[in-house]
């Protein structure tokens, strides 16, 4: 297929050639980053990563105190933003990082306002970029040296699985018989539909899972359950009241940060854990699409600071590549940017109309189990994947043992507090994981060094090493001692051929006198 997008525009990563006839992947083949198909389903991958962006986008800003319809439309530009930056080569969402729900917390119980949390996001955001601007100058080594296969392998395997406890706690309590059923969905779409319906296996389940949420709330009536803040309530599972309410235009509220050196302290662990998403992310994809992205890997770090910190300087919330949707990416083998764009437009879009919004958060919590139960797993068996590929030898306890700690801390949410500031989840698993793992390969190496031998002299100030057969065989030094071990060799010749004794003195050139006496 002729590019038709021109050189300049690629450059810009905002170029596609077709892939293929544009109406379904080629069997067996992925749609790369700088392909597309046609345009309406391009537009409907699109609409596919909104969803699958949307309920964590919106509800991380409401657990933080911040307006999460000027999130939605925040995640657009910085999505946008993040996709310049890298110049199109990593496909990713950009949505809200959980990553700093712990210190804006701390901010706000020592009486921080709005305005002084989403300072402290700024600068955040801006150390982020500090970091990424180091990372493309010096290159790829200097994460890969942090991040080896072990442990990048395990920070990917942390961030799908450290998701199970939303589908658990949050999501599946809320409705767990249309979880299933939209759960099975997803999974036969995925595996026994073919062409382009495969690749649309989480918004084939999103559909029915809405649907069927419809149709039990008017043949079985309402439900009661836990509500997405826990409460137990009698309730419908489809709720259109702030659907009818909601304005079909509007700006969300914008404010500018005030900035605080204590706040700013809180927050600023979460750009490990934003350094370690990014770095997990970026290995994922390219694990997925099969290219090399260690090259950008410093310009997607620097990406999602400037996300950060232009999202924060109009009050709302820090952002991060979104392992909801590398999970799309991975069931559907779409890997093409301008899905991405797509999704953007389509997010600022929802930012600035209420009621589309609305409609999305109205997605009842069983069906996001549903789905989710399954981008989250996916996720994870990506770490597991990069660990084969990489033969990661966990009989190995230098590779096993903090891994295995970090995991379970990781996976299991568990929460360090020290006073005001606390690490958990993503990041204290990928703390106890990154620092153990080079700690103990560190005390490995130093006791090797400790362990050998000192190197012995060589050449002229090691003459006796000149004769090692002597030193090595101490019974066989002399010649005479084979002799002696031979005395019947000679005669046999001798009785055999008295007349000619030559064959002993041909085999034993330099010994012709002892032949005689032998004869004789």
């Amino acid at each position: 297929m002729k590019d038709t997008e021109g050189p300049a525009r690629r450059r810009l990563g905002v170029g596609w050639r077709l892939h293929g006839d544009g109406r379904a992947p080629r069997p067996g083949a992925a749609v790369l980053p700088h392909e597309r198909l046609s345009w309406p389903r391009t537009l409907g991958l699109g609409a596919q990563h909104v969803v699958a962006m949307f309920g964590a986008t919106f509800v991380f800003p409401v657990v933080m105190g911040l307006d999460p319809n000027l999130a939605i439309m925040m995640s657009g530009v910085a999505t946008v933003l993040f996709l310049l930056v890298v110049q199109g080569r990593v496909p990713s969402y950009l949505g809200t990082s959980a990553s700093f729900v712990g210190g804006v917390a701390a901010i706000r119980a020592a009486g921080g306002s709005t305005a002084q949390v989403t300072g402290a996001i700024v600068v955040a955001g801006l150390v982020l970029a500090v970091v990424g601007l180091l990372v493309h100058r010096m290159g790829p080594g200097l994460v890969n040296r942090a991040f080896p296969p072990v442990v990048a392998g395990a920070v990917v395997l942390l961030i799908g699985l450290s998701l199970a406890p939303v589908v658990a706690d949050i999501y599946w309590p809320q409705d767990q018989w249309t979880a299933l059923a939209t759960m099975g969905v997803v999974i036969a779409a995925g595996v026994l539909l073919s062409g382009f319906w495969s690749r649309l296996a989480v918004f084939v389940g999103l559909v029915f899972g809405y649907v069927l949420s419809w149709v039990l709330d008017r043949v079985a009536g309402p439900i009661t359950a836990p509500g997405p803040d826990g409460k137990v309530t009698t309730h419908a599972r489809v709720q259109l009241d702030s659907v009818a309410s909601a304005d079909w235009f509007g700006l969300p509220t914008l404010h500018s940060p005030s900035f605080s050196v204590s706040a700013a302290l809180l927050v600023l662990p979460g750009v490990i854990a934003l350094i370690a998403e990014n770095t997990g992310h970026v290995k994922a994809v390219g694990e997925m699409t099969g290219e090399n992205l260690d090259p950008v890997l410093g310009r997607a770090v620097l990406g999602d600071g400037l996300a950060t910190a232009v999202s924060a300087a109009v009050g709302g919330p820090p952002t991060t590549t979104y392992a909801e949707n590398i999970g799309v990416m991975a069931a559907t083998r779409v890997y093409s940017t301008a899905a991405y764009w797509a999704a953007a437009g389509a997010a600022l879009a929802f930012g600035l109309c209420p009621k589309f919004g609305a409609l999305i958060a109205a997605t009842p919590g069983g069906v996001l189990g549903g789905i989710t139960v399954v981008l989250y797993g996916m996720i994870g068996l990506l770490g597991a994947k990069i660990w084969i590929k990489a033969r990661v030898d966990f009989s190995d306890p230098v590779n096993l043992v903090p891994i295995a700690a970090g995991s379970v801390l990781g996976i299991g949410g568990v929460t360090v507090t020290l006073g005001d500031f606390s690490v958990g989840g993503i990041a204290l698993g990928t703390v106890v994981t990154l620092l153990g793992y080079h700690l103990l390969a560190a005390g490995r190496r130093w006791g090797a060094e400790v362990a050998e031998p000192a190197p012995q002299p060589a050449g002229e100030d090691r003459p006796e090493e000149h004769r090692p057969t002597a030193g090595n065989r101490p019974k066989e030094p002399q010649p005479e001692p084979v002799a002696e071990n031979r005395p019947k060799e000679p005669q046999p010749a001798a009785g055999n051929r008295p007349s000619d004794p030559r064959p002993t003195v041909g085999n034993r050139p330099k010994e012709p006198q002892p032949a005689e006496p032998t004869a004789v």
